[in-house]
């Protein structure tokens, strides 16, 4: 099965793509945006009143200054006539637009507001300010937008991240419950506080759990009702197969009486195998475990099948299994793999794995990417013609596997054929 979840890119680790992060990339970026924004407006807002106001200084300054100038009174050191420091655009523009002007320059290191105003002659009336104190406010004034901007961010950054992390825990939690459905726990619910009580608003995370809990439940009453009627119909045509192979037991013999035999020894295998899944998908099978050579074990299991088999133990050692359960997944493997598949079939035992190997066709896609299924036949497909079987061994061998704790998985070798490959748990001396 394929996973069609967004991926991210190759170059960012997995972790990039879920929720937590983009929201704590977002909230940053957010935050660091609206920061900037609003620092930098009140930056140039207080700039330019702080330049406004230096300019009204020096131009009124500039007006005391021109009035002695014109009496013949002795000038203040910060105003002189034509200085030699005097900003170019400043003295181009009053002595050619015969107007006063400001301007903010650097003098001699320091930043200096300039007024200058024309007099007669040609001349130029100049008057500075020294702009220090107003430019070091300014920076003052950065560096407390700059740590309120980053205090502001932690703070709205660990707040959002608190919000968004207690619902990404609920979420996970509700996706570690449907994953536990899916392996077949049906008892599992994410059981959400917000969900339980329904005076409260209820948010996303509450109505996907909510959802959830009722498909579970759902599913489990149509399951055990399924469950039930499966065994009660099993159960029930057990007595009259019975009868009805004494009965066969009985007739003349020839062609006709060897069908019917045929027949009702089907129905009964047929029945016992539905007796038997259906106690497995009530999850009441229980393993009688115990240590066993598991190379004996798996020749006694394939000589049991009545076919013709190749055995090969490659690497043997003991196991704790259950014996029977064991023969019972290892004869349905081969008796599939003869049956489905052409010849030679192969079992190999190494240790704690044990292969099953035919060189047909392979397993159909279906079964590799969605496991068995019962009474879909892995040879006909949707041909009911041509099935040959009910699709219950595989069902089956998977059930008791999980039973014994094994893992069974089903592939295709890649030059042809199927492969079964059921791995057992090691024993618990070497688990130490």
């Amino acid at each position: 099965m394929h996973d069609s979840r967004p991926r991210p890119p190759r170059w960012l680790p997995a972790w990039t793509a879920t929720l937590y992060w983009k929201t704590t990339v977002f909230i940053t970026v957010m935050c660091c945006l609206l920061a900037t924004v609003l620092g930098i407006l009140v930056h140039v807002m207080v700039d330019r009143q702080t330049q406004d106001r230096a300019r009204g200084t020096a131009l009124a300054e500039l007006d005391r200054s021109m009035s002695a100038y014109v009496a013949g009174e002795p000038l203040a050191p910060n105003v002189a006539v034509n200085p030699p420091d005097l900003p170019a655009p400043l003295h181009e523009m009053t002595v050619r637009g015969h107007e006063r002007g400001t301007q903010l320059a650097t003098y001699r290191g320091s930043p200096t507001m300039w007024a200058a105003t024309p007099v007669a002659g040609g001349k130029v009336l100049a008057v500075r300010l020294d702009y220090s104190e107003q430019a070091a406010s300014l920076r003052g004034l950065d560096g407390a937008i700059i740590g309120s901007s980053a205090a502001a961010i932690g703070l709205t950054l660990a707040a959002g991240l608190i919000s968004v992390s207690r619902i990404t825990r609920r979420l996970h939690h509700t996706a570690r419950v449907a994953r536990r459905i899916s392996t077949g726990d049906l008892d599992a619910r994410v059981n959400d506080p917000r969900a339980q009580r329904p005076d409260r608003p209820q948010d996303e995370p509450a109505a996907v759990a909510t959802a959830l809990d009722a498909m579970a439940a759902s599913l489990q009453t149509r399951l055990n009702s399924e469950q039930r009627f499966t065994a009660d119909v099993s159960h029930e045509l057990r007595t009259p197969l019975a009868g009805l192979h004494a009965a066969a037991e009985l007739l003349s013999p020839g062609r006709p009486t060897d069908m019917v035999r045929d027949r009702v020894r089907t129905l009964l295998g047929l029945t016992e195998d539905l007796l038997e899944i259906s106690r497995l998908d009530a999850q009441v099978e229980s393993a009688d475990l115990d240590n066993h050579q598991l190379g004996p074990l798996a020749e006694r299991a394939v000589g049991a099948t009545g076919t013709t088999t190749e055995v090969c133990v490659a690497r043997d050692a003991r196991v704790e299994t259950d014996r029977r359960r064991l023969e019972r997944v290892l004869g349905n493997l081969v008796a599939n793999a003869h049956k489905h598949g052409r010849s030679p079939v192969v079992v190999t035992v190494d240790a704690p794995v044990i292969t099953v190997r035919d060189h047909g066709d392979g397993y159909p896609a279906y079964l590799l990417d969605q496991g068995p299924q019962r009474f879909r036949s892995q040879s006909g497909g949707s041909d009911v013609g041509k099935r040959t079987g009910h699709g219950l061994g595989l069902t089956i061998a998977a059930g008791q596997a999980h039973v014994l704790g094994a893992t069974l998985r089903f592939s295709n070798a890649p030059d042809g054929g199927a492969v079964a490959e059921l791995r057992l748990p090691p024993c618990p001396d070497q688990r130490r």
